[in-house]
């Protein structure tokens, strides 16, 4: 990690109030609860940024407004305007293959058919640090529902402290 640059936290999402407690948006969530409540949010590189201290390193936390599938437009376009190295990109994402409440970290691999992930591995590469947020599978719940609609679905109240939880134990940096 190159300490001399800021470290880019990405939260994946959806913009737009339609979606803000939707399974998918749970990165959004996280970047959020990390980013004080009066932050001023800054428009640009299509991405909702802000730029602060976190453990004593500077960081720049970023919502893409691409929709999720473009996610890797607002990251490249931050990485480049900011040079900001590919170690340094820490991206948190929903895993419908992890249970609801739980998180895991990995640096690279595949996308296993995220598409935020693929459009930030088409962009930058892929050998970055990813928080993956568990929001359960629809089967997990005795559902028949279709994983897309399950994603663009939202959490309930209950599951929504059970997510705020999980943030509360992940590091950052």
């Amino acid at each position: 990690m190159q300490e001399n640059k800021p470290f880019l936290i990405v939260g994946l999402g959806n913009p737009g109030n339609k979606y803000e407690r939707t399974r998918h948006n749970v990165g959004f969530m996280a970047v959020q609860h990390f980013v004080p409540e009066d932050a001023t949010w800054k428009k640009e590189h299509n991405a909702l940024t802000w730029s602060g201290f976190l453990n004593n390193k500077r960081v720049m936390f970023a919502l893409p407004q691409t929709f999720m599938n473009n996610s890797g437009i607002a990251v490249g376009k931050i990485m480049s305007f900011y040079k900001i190295p590919l170690e340094n990109l820490v991206v948190i994402h929903d895993d419908m293959d992890l249970k609801l409440g739980t998180f895991r970290e990995k640096v690279g691999g595949s996308s296993a058919g995220h598409n935020g992930i693929k459009s930030i591995d088409a962009a930058v590469g892929s050998d970055y640090r990813r928080i993956r947020i568990g929001i359960g599978h629809p089967r997990d719940f005795n559902l028949a529902m279709d994983p897309a609609d399950w994603v663009l679905g939202n959490f309930s109240d209950k599951d929504l402290v059970i997510i705020n939880d999980v943030f509360s134990k992940i590091v950052l940096i």
